[in-house]
């Protein structure tokens, strides 16, 4: 049963704000001190717990992976600060982890939609043009307010990246999600699936390596977000190199994203588009990374507190989650030294915890 908790150190309640004085008591945040002398004491720098946009808990490089393993996946992102997850795309059915006291916060998006033989085998609900409008009915009643489509993958007969629908498809399959509540983002590697997807009314961009100029007005001003995932990112060169043979197009194609992963983040920071952390966890990227992808949004050119942001303040509020406010559910994370001034902290986190009771 949660007690109470002291927090002593430096309140972040915002990249820019500090505050001092804050309790948990029966897993909630005041920042009234209570009568009751508390039960724990916990020092040093106080932030949200970490958000990762772009996960897989119950993904692995199979498909579906059993419960033991969802459980697993949940503890080591719950460990490393991951205190809410948006999923992108699951094969594994999760509603029962949202029941755990002792998880992460999960807004889950159903299962992938892809177009027959254009993802890899058994992530995806798979389907050709005439069937996507009713799958994406279908998972947006499956989830929590997200549906996820693959934009694009390879085609094998063009030999490069392209688009996996046709336009006027996409654009009947994201108002559809919208009629039924939904948002929707979108799995985007190359160029055109940009154009298509915002031509469609896209509300989120996963990836985005394929950002171009043109584009950056258009997501600023449709208030469209990107999560830029750059620890799957760095998994392209190895990708090129397997696909050398067969498909060089392709290949040269995902080395040259590669190299401009960095440059096109900052560009579209400095442009105004927002940026959420997600470490796309669950297939060939471990769990529990969220604070390498913070550091590599700062590596890139963000600001450390537009980095942090990304995966705390802001991400909770772009996904309607409660943030450090009176009242709210105690998950937080603490940092041994300001993050904003030393990031590597955020690596090895002092404490974590999660609905008022202390981690670890």
């Amino acid at each position: 049963m949660a007690g109470i908790i002291e927090f002593t150190g430096t309140v972040l309640t915002g990249p820019d704000e500090e505050r001092q004085g804050l309790w948990s008591v029966g897993g909630r945040l005041t920042f009234r001190r209570p009568a009751a002398a508390p039960d724990v004491v916990l020092d040093g720098w106080v932030l949200p717990g970490f958000v990762d946009a772009h996960c897989h808990i119950g993904l692995g490089p199979a498909g579906a992976v059993p419960d033991d393993v969802v459980e697993e996946q949940a503890r080591t992102d719950r460990d490393a600060g991951t205190l809410l997850v948006r999923d992108a795309g699951a094969v594994s059915d999760t509603r029962w982890l949202q029941q755990r006291d002792d998880m992460p916060r999960l807004i889950r998006a159903g299962r992938h939609i892809a177009r027959s033989r254009r993802y890899l085998r058994d992530f995806a609900v798979e389907v050709e043009p005439g069937g996507l409008v009713e799958a994406v009915r279908k998972q947006a009643r499956a989830g929590d307010g997200w549906v996820k489509l693959v934009g694009d993958w390879i085609d094998r007969d063009a030999g490069d990246l392209a688009p996996s629908f046709p336009d006027a498809v996409v654009l009947d399959a994201v108002r559809a999600a919208h009629d039924e509540g939904a948002r929707v983002t979108a799995h985007c590697f190359g160029e055109d699936t940009l154009d298509q997807m915002l031509d469609a009314g896209i509300d989120c961009i996963e990836h985005a390596t394929g950002l171009l100029p043109r584009h950056l007005p258009r997501l600023a001003g449709q208030g469209v977000p990107i999560v830029p995932t750059l620890i799957n990112i760095d998994t392209f060169p190895g990708i090129a190199r397997q696909a050398e043979t067969k498909f060089p197009r392709y290949a040269a194609h995902m080395r040259a994203l590669w190299e401009r992963r960095a440059e096109r983040v900052l560009e579209a920071f400095e442009a105004g588009v927002r940026i959420f952390a997600g470490t796309d966890a669950g297939s060939v990227i471990r769990h529990g990374r969220i604070a390498h992808e913070i550091l590599s949004l700062h590596q890139a050119g963000l600001p450390a507190a537009a980095a942090l942001d990304a995966a705390c303040w802001g991400a909770r509020e772009w996904l309607g989650a409660e943030g450090l406010s009176e009242g709210a559910s105690a998950d937080v994370v603490v940092c041994r030294a300001d993050p904003r001034s030393v990031p590597s902290t955020i690596v090895s986190l002092k404490d974590v915890v999660l609905r008022g009771e202390v981690i670890g």
